[in-house]
């Protein structure tokens, strides 16, 4: 038999993935002004009739930025943020009692039945819906009583880039003007060059200590959480890595007992109350034997040669999400590569994923 032939890979600058998670900075100071006036609006209309509690829906990548919505909108302005299962309403059509509730549904595409029948159900049950969505001609964006577009321009590559940061910066630009307070107001503007000096920051440590990898833990807590959950979905659909995130303190409730030689770990140290909790998780790792990278601003005493990833500085901690995303990008595109794959076109995987 003849040779199979072999797979022609991009190089690292020419792949989808890289071009459209570098549009990033541009994308969200684009967004930001292009949404100032409906965010003001909306922010004002809340101040002045709060919901009870915020509920958020959402699929894939889009679910990682509910999570982040969820600390954001906790932690900031102390409004109970719980996640809607899309399945409740789609699958086993159980109404819910959501009046006067906010209800957030983020989506890239805007298509999914399952996330199209839940804000209906909403709306009906008098929830004032609020769709985050890329494709403003959508049928999500059709039915929500304010949109929020995220004004990504198009995505071709499978894996959520530009798209997911736009979600989570749509999030932040929304609390900070509901909030209405200075810190985190200033913060928005100069967020845009802080993602630029994030999509510099050389993390090839982690693209060269993965390509042989079978599994790893990507940790964070709080706001960092949904920085963890999108890196380890990245890992497995642009890698075939598999690649598990958790809370660094939920990680020791069991799953810490596969950590050791062999079992690598990425750690995201959030600039805040719970950074000095993930160095702490990592450390005991690395005594373990296992191989750690962290990501952090403040560095980590306690690294070998080549496991600290440069974090860029966060003009407020609840940007840094946003930045410690915009450097894994970069890295898991050169990582996909070397590992042999292709991150624009996954195996088995499409852009647009409805389910019911």
């Amino acid at each position: 038999m003849p040779p199979k032939p072999q797979t022609v890979l991009p190089a690292a600058t020419e792949t989808l993935m890289f071009q459209e998670a570098a549009q990033t900075a541009d994308v969200v100071e684009r967004q930001f002004a292009r949404n100032a006036d409906t965010v003001a609006r909306l922010a004002e209309d809340l101040r002045r009739d709060p919901p009870p509690f915020i509920a958020t829906c959402a699929r894939g990548s889009s679910d990682h930025a509910a999570t982040y919505a969820k600390y954001v909108f906790e932690t900031q302005i102390g409004f109970i943020t719980a996640s809607v299962s899309p399945s409740v309403g789609s699958v086993y059509e159980t109404k819910q009692r959501l009046r006067g509730a906010l209800y957030l549904v983020i989506s890239q595409s805007g298509k999914s039945p399952d996330l199209l029948r839940n804000a209906e159900a909403a709306r009906a049950a008098g929830a004032r819906v609020v769709a985050l969505v890329n494709a403003e001609d959508s049928p999500l964006a059709a039915l929500a009583d304010t949109v929020l577009p995220l004004h990504a321009g198009p995505e071709r590559s499978v894996a959520a880039t530009k798209s997911y940061l736009a979600s989570l910066a749509a999030v932040l630009h929304f609390a900070a003007q509901w909030k209405n307070e200075t810190p985190l107001l200033d913060a928005l503007p100069r967020l845009p060059d802080a993602l630029r000096a994030a999509w510099q920051a050389d993390w090839s440590p982690l693209s060269d200590g993965l390509v042989d990898a079978h599994n790893l833990f990507v940790l964070g807590r709080g706001l960092g959480l949904a920085a963890a959950q999108e890196a380890a979905l990245k890992f497995k659909e642009t890698c075939g890595l598999h690649a598990e995130a958790y809370s660094s303190a939920e990680v020791k409730h069991g799953p810490m007992a596969l950590v050791g030689p062999g079992f690598p770990v990425l750690a995201f140290a959030q600039p805040d109350e719970t950074g000095a909790g993930t160095l702490a998780a990592a450390e005991e790792f690395r005594a373990r034997g296992a191989q750690v990278w962290v990501a952090s601003a403040q560095g980590d005493s306690g690294s070998g040669p080549g496991q600290v990833l440069p974090l860029a500085a966060a003009p407020h901690p609840a940007c840094a999400p946003l930045l410690t995303i915009q450097s894994f990008y970069r890295a898991i595109n050169m990582l996909a590569l070397r590992r042999g794959h292709n991150p624009d076109v996954p195996p088995h995987l499409n852009k647009v994923t409805e389910t019911v």
